[in-house]
């Protein structure tokens, strides 16, 4: 009787061990905000994205533009239709914004070769609308947004008024259904980043009065990490993200080892957490009238990433993602 109790008592327990593993396993909520364009560690970003959602780790809310260049949208909807998810919304700035594409046109080889049912930015909502409707349909306290572009969407969301979505404010509805907020933006201690400088007026308003936590991955972080070579000389691969990553490469003769991986190391950070490469510092940002950045220690709310490991370490878990082939 008592062995009995015994398995009886095992076999409860690995029930509520496998009950708490699977709660544990409950897909991260994302709202994918990217200026996919100017570089491409936006291609590699949304692809390991995409292959998160597969392995059951993301649920993929909305992608958005914080670019406005003619087409953007048609490129986010390649993402999403070469990885089976056609249906994700997607939104584009419809008011004042950066407008700036790549110089190698690598945007327009993926438009032109993958299936897509958008062409034009007309075609898709202003992406306000989109965060907006996405958001007020969420739980409470539940979404991760990540972003990997301007802040421009974050500084005219935080403004917006109620609409036939929800009766709350940009701010207050934020407060309500944002967990996090996962972004590639500044320089840390300090310094001068790109997403940031391009919309200055945006990323101070955003980032400077944000409700919820903030983990900021910083421009040393993905520096240091490069990418993109076994992705290129992967002979039985062919997708959008290789093919992203095989015309800029050979346009840029500084990308000859691989691109570094501002994007992409954002984009898992906001999916697995940063526990197992990184730890945190807190503080708070202030952004200066030109986009540079500085970092206040004694203040809460805020963090940004360091370093606790080689960022080859990293890069093999970037490129193991960005190489996964969609589910069928």
């Amino acid at each position: 009787m008592r062995y009995k109790i015994l398995i009886c008592t095992a076999l409860s327990l690995f029930g509520l061990t496998a009950v708490a593993q699977k709660q544990q396993a409950k897909p991260v909520s994302i709202i994918f905000d990217s200026d996919i364009g100017p570089d491409y560690d936006d291609a590699g970003a949304i692809t390991l994205l995409h292959a998160l959602a597969d392995n059951g780790e993301a649920k993929i809310l909305a992608t958005i533009a914080s670019n406005k260049y003619e087409g953007i949208a048609a490129v986010l909807n390649v993402f999403n239709t070469y990885f089976n998810r056609p249906e994700i919304p997607i939104g584009v700035p419809k008011g004042d914004g950066v407008d700036m594409r790549d110089s190698q046109h690598w945007t327009d080889i993926l438009t032109s070769k993958y299936p897509h049912n958008i062409t034009l930015n007309a075609e898709v909502p202003d992406a306000i609308k989109v965060y907006r409707k996405v958001l007020a349909a969420q739980p409470d306290h539940s979404v991760t947004i990540v972003t990997v572009g301007f802040i421009t969407n974050l500084s005219n969301l935080l403004v917006s008024p109620k609409d036939e979505f929800s009766a709350l404010n940009g701010r207050d509805l934020v407060q309500k259904k944002v967990k996090r907020l996962v972004t590639m933006g500044g320089a840390f201690p300090s310094g001068k980043e790109f997403n940031l400088e391009k919309d200055a007026k945006a990323s101070k308003l955003a980032l400077e009065n944000w409700p919820t936590q903030v983990i900021f991955s910083g421009f040393e972080i993905g520096a240091k990490i490069k990418t993109g070579l076994e992705l290129i000389n992967n002979s039985q691969l062919q997708s959008p993200a290789k093919d992203a990553f095989r015309v800029a490469m050979s346009k840029a003769p500084e990308d000859a080892a691989g691109r570094m991986s501002w994007d992409e190391v954002t984009t898992l950070v906001a999916v697995r957490g940063y526990n197992k490469f990184y730890k945190l510092r807190t503080g708070k940002i202030k952004i200066n009238a030109d986009g540079s950045n500085t970092w206040d220690g004694n203040v809460k709310g805020q963090c940004y990433l360091v370093a606790k490991v080689a960022p080859e370490q990293v890069g093999k878990v970037l490129s193991k993602l960005m190489m996964q082939q969609p589910e069928k």
